[in-house]
């Protein structure tokens, strides 16, 4: 009888000690990401936000209706785009500032495939193929479907975002603002004539609501001038300042660049390159947070590498930092379980994603619907 009591008393003991240490771990772990979340919440921002970059851009071409509407489709959280202008003043959504990566703009504009995208008419850019790249850079992925696929208008991605039961937010960004003059205003008059600045419509029951939050919007840049721009033109829409390390950014330790490197893929260059200084760090934060942003957008270095694996700016003394002042963190741009899981316990609060079905499994918001079914259903 002793020794079962003893046995059942050293049983208890252990369980005891290891609930302890599971709540421990668990406890550290919301200390870790409760400063995020509760600034998210005060910005109107889901929480831990699954950003579709350019879309659902894994399975679909980049900034296209199927990538876009199937992000939508799946749950995202927001559609994010990158803002540029027709040479004709129509805001388009397009990332790259040339047309060459992911048009057909050699065979129709032979003369003028290197030109800047502003020097082109909407109409011209209309007459482009912006989706058989795709098929070629991605075989396994490929669907005819995506042949002849159009360059978007901000019109047209804002009626995606408003077109389905989901109700996802906005996520925006001036891309290369500097050669777009006055960009930030005419962001400002689209979305005020779109209904996007002022409050929206709630989603029904069960379905994403974002459009409906204060963070239904947020602006995001790389580029100070263009922060400072938008806070004046757009004073209570939340801003993200995207880091990057060098080029006139973050002051980084090394000048070397990747050619001087000897490192053999620009990934494995980047994950060897630091911030100069924790002091330069904190003051490239403190002037975000002084000029309007309500959060960064840092880079991060990923565990297979890639060419979407840059410098490693989610430390989690940077993080820490980040919080410190006030400023919610979403990385870009991260598609695997294995960085999800590695980044998210540094205590970040979302990630830019091209693949918004894997992240919202990660998160526990798994979509009903598979990306093969709903691809067919949208009709690609």
């Amino acid at each position: 009888m002793l020794n079962r009591l003893c046995r059942n008393a050293l049983s208890k003991t252990v369980l005891a000690t290891a609930l302890t240490a599971v709540m421990g771990v668990s406890g550290s772990v919301m200390a870790a990401n409760e400063p995020g979340k509760a600034l998210a919440a005060k910005a109107g921002i889901p929480w831990p936000a699954v950003i579709a970059h350019r879309g659902a851009s894994f399975n679909a071409p980049e900034e296209t209706v199927p990538s876009y509407t199937l992000a939508r489709e799946l749950g995202a959280d927001y559609l994010e785009m990158d803002i540029q202008r027709t040479k004709d003043g129509v805001l388009i959504a397009l990332h790259d500032d040339t047309l060459e990566r992911t048009t057909n703009v050699a065979e129709v504009y032979p003369d003028r495939a290197k030109d800047p995208l502003s020097s082109f008419t909407l109409e011209e850019i209309k007459r482009l193929d912006a989706g058989s790249w795709f098929n070629k850079a991605h075989p396994d992925r490929a669907r005819a479907s995506y042949a002849g696929l159009k360059i978007l208008t901000l019109d047209e991605v804002i009626d995606i975002a408003e077109g389905g039961k989901n109700k996802p937010g906005l996520y925006i960004e001036t891309k290369v603002p500097a050669q777009f003059p006055g960009v930030e205003e005419d962001l400002k008059k689209k979305l005020e004539q779109r209904g996007w600045l002022s409050q929206r419509p709630a989603a029904e029951k069960g379905h994403v609501n974002v459009a409906h939050s204060a963070g239904r919007v947020v602006l995001q840049t790389f580029e100070k001038p263009s922060l400072e721009l938008l806070q004046k033109a757009m004073p209570d829409t939340p801003k993200v300042l995207l880091l990057w390390t060098g080029d006139g950014y973050i002051p980084a330790a090394s000048d070397k660049t990747f050619k001087d490197s000897g490192a053999k893929d620009k990934a494995a260059f980047y994950a060897t390159q630091q911030v100069k200084s924790k002091e330069e760090f904190a003051a490239y934060l403190d002037w975000a947070k002084a000029h309007g942003a309500i959060g960064t957008g840092p880079s991060a270095a990923l565990k297979n590498g890639g060419d979407q694996s840059y410098m490693d700016l989610v430390q989690p003394w940077m993080n820490t930092m980040a919080h410190d002042r006030g400023l919610i963190i979403h990385p870009y741009t991260v598609d695997d379980a294995v960085d999800f899981k590695a980044i998210s316990a540094r205590g970040v609060d979302g990630f830019f994603t091209n693949r918004a079905s894997e992240l919202l499994k990660f998160y526990g918001r798994p979509s009903k619907e598979s990306v093969e079914s709903i691809l067919k259903r949208i009709g690609y």
